[in-house]
């Protein structure tokens, strides 16, 4: 992990039991109810979550018949997730233990956001590379404004980095990796600053390059 990763470790871990106890936005319920039902409508069965948390959307997935895997900074994030059924893993967006184009569908609530601009391709990169082709992506961010940099409202030391982005943008960077077939965004409860953003990407990679024909034969 880099000093940023770390310092968001930090924070999760001592924030990992209240975090638990928090009831989760009634928006962001509403919608992954609407995943799930996606997901069982197109036969998924396998769920990728990037960010676990202490496993409050995993359970929601693991009632639901599916399986959920994943990753979190967080040691104490890490123990609550698999306590809730989750096969999970301490580990970065950039360095996750699974093989490519292993799991149906991903989820990441509120976790990219953590992700600096300049790093931001390459960690969506590493999610899509988990998902096979066609694969639902599920991405929640708060944004609506460009800024970054350190919370000065956190209370628990050290504080999170945060990356926000225009819904425009946000929106034109997730399309790196597939069709965006979804972009909802609402008034955050606890704070007047930012929207939220809910994103369904539609993993879709480029077609591979066309072989050389060789002497006397066609392209393949």
């Amino acid at each position: 992990m880099d000093r940023l990763d770390q310092d968001l470790a930090a924070y999760y871990d001592q924030d990992a039991a209240a975090r638990a106890a928090r009831e989760l936005d009634p928006e962001r319920v509403a919608r992954r109810a609407e995943f799930v039902a996606l997901l069982l409508a197109e036969g998924r069965r396998t769920v990728l979550e990037v960010g676990t948390g202490p496993g409050r959307d995993a359970a929601a997935f693991i009632a639901a018949g599916l399986a959920v895997a994943g990753v979190d900074l967080s040691r104490e994030h890490v123990r609550l997730a698999r306590q809730a059924g989750v096969d999970a893993h301490q580990a970065s967006v950039l360095a996750m233990p699974f093989p490519p184009r292993s799991f149906d569908a991903g989820w990441t609530m509120s976790t990219l956001l953590h992700v600096p601009d300049d790093q931001f391709a390459a960690a969506l990169d590493a999610i899509a590379a988990r998902l096979v082709d066609g694969a639902p992506l599920a991405v929640g961010l708060w944004g609506g404004r460009d800024h970054e940099g350190r919370s000065d409202r956190d209370t628990i030391e050290p504080p999170r980095f945060f990356s926000s982005r225009t819904h425009e943008r946000a929106r034109a960077m997730l399309s790196r990796v597939g069709r965006v077939e979804r972009f909802d965004t609402w008034a955050g409860a606890r704070t007047t600053d930012w929207e939220y953003q809910w994103a369904v990407v539609r993993i879709a990679r480029p077609p591979a390059p066309l072989t050389p024909p060789r002497p006397g034969g066609t392209a393949r």
